[in-house]
């Protein structure tokens, strides 16, 4: 189900039942100092499906809602809908001899998500995987800032990058990290094999506990005084690195 614009719904009961029917919720919007059964049973469901939620000011609901009776609490509901991340990896390994995924580490900017995301579609990436917790959402500005790609690529939620980089490396995927850190130039990276590229977040990059456990750290040259790339375009060379090995 692909729905064609990000959608609000409000209303503690409408809230827990989008949770139940497994709806791609971006992030729930709660008023602070809300109490009542009916909203622990709403904080427990959260918990336990691992969303987002955050206490705000009853002026932030207001506005989402344009004031509409939304007795506390909000949801923004995906327009896109999320993938299971291993039925995913089974997929495109039953399909694709040379599987090409891509992970974000927390990338939160959502135009340079969708920067990301319409580069992956280019460049033929079989699925993104972004963390449940941290990640930027995937809004009306993601989808447009993607020219539409975020319909056309599989993009699924883990609730652990870490786990996610262990079972790629356990169905045969090569995890290569971006990061300057990184003692290689990207060109000395072989990627025509299975093949993951990692991502780091805008301000802190990969986390130090992910860089530990993938097979590569590579960087790109950097010629000039500033010591790093937008994501989105150091994004885009890493991907078409990838692409320019394949087609050679």
């Amino acid at each position: 189900m692909q729905l064609e614009r990000t959608e609000t719904i409000y209303g503690i009961r409408a809230v827990l039942e989008a949770i139940e029917a497994n709806q791609s919720i971006n992030k729930i919007f709660a008023q602070k100092g809300l109490k009542g059964e009916l909203f622990k049973e709403l904080e427990s469901t959260v918990r336990k499906s691992g969303l987002s939620l955050s206490y705000v000011p009853i002026e932030k609901l207001n506005r989402l809602t344009r004031n509409h009776n939304h007795q506390g609490v909000v949801a923004q509901i995906s327009p896109v809908q999320f993938y299971n991340f291993e039925a995913l990896v089974e997929q495109v390994l039953s399909k694709e001899k040379l599987p090409f995924f891509l992970l974000l580490d927390q990338v939160s900017d959502v135009r340079n998500f969708g920067a990301i995301i319409r580069t992956a579609e280019c460049c033929g990436v079989h699925g993104i995987i972004i963390p449940k917790n941290g990640a930027a959402p995937i809004t009306d500005d993601t989808v447009k800032t993607s020219a539409g790609a975020a319909f056309n690529v599989p993009i699924a939620k883990v609730d652990h990058l870490k786990d996610a980089v262990f079972y790629l490396q356990s169905s045969g995927i090569v995890v290569t990290g971006a990061t300057e850190k990184a003692a290689d130039h990207i060109y000395g990276v072989d990627f025509n094999q299975p093949t993951a590229i990692i991502m780091g977040s805008e301000d802190k990059g990969i986390s130090p506990s992910t860089l530990q456990i993938i097979d590569h750290q590579a960087k790109l040259p950097l010629m000039g005084k500033i010591g790093s790339l937008n994501v989105s375009v150091a994004c885009g060379v890493f991907l078409y690195e990838v692409v320019r090995q394949r087609s050679s």
